[in-house]
């Protein structure tokens, strides 16, 4: 495995907050901040797999008929924004 650098600034609240998991975890910060981003990749990465499948082989001009489709109701006083 080849490793790379980068400068990494994070806010201190974060950094204070990541060095107190890291140590809880009994790793370096450095491992830590490297375990949490190939977490947050894979999690990523797996989403838009599983969206890009979901997805198939569905079209614009579809979604277009299904919404010319859908009745023709006013939203509910649950489906308002706040402040609406």
């Amino acid at each position: 495995m080849s490793k790379s650098t980068y400068p990494l600034k994070l806010p201190l609240s974060i950094k204070k907050a990541a060095q107190r998991l890291a140590k809880e975890d009994g790793v370096s910060l450095n491992q830590w901040i490297a375990v949490a981003v190939a977490e947050k990749v894979g999690v990523v990465e797996t989403a838009a797999e599983f969206f890009k499948k979901r997805a198939g082989k569905a079209t614009g001009a579809r979604l277009k008929d299904f919404l010319r489709r859908a009745p023709k109701v006013t939203p509910g006083l649950e489906d308002s924004l706040p402040g609406d």
